[in-house]
């Protein structure tokens, strides 16, 4: 597919850095870039983040049935 870009100057030297140290085109420089980064986009960088949950119990002399009263009692009735 032959087509035209325009390459940001910060990227254009980039790349011209590149063509200079490994001697391969500029063709060839562009699409292992491209493929480079497209395939990475495609895999998660690190694994994914999980949280563990535990049960942290609940005060004596509270419950959840009226939430209000157990903020309340939780965060002070100033805390609104």
């Amino acid at each position: 597919m032959r087509t035209t870009l325009t390459i940001d100057d910060d990227v254009a030297k980039l790349l011209e850095q590149e063509v200079q140290r490994t001697g391969a085109s500029l063709k060839e420089t562009v699409n292992s870039a491209l493929r480079s980064g497209l395939v990475k986009g495609k895999k998660p960088a690190t694994k994914p983040f999980r949280v563990e949950s535990f049960p942290m119990g609940l005060p004596e002399g509270l419950s959840y049935d009226n939430i209000a009263e157990l903020l309340d009692a939780l965060d002070g009735p100033l805390h609104r």
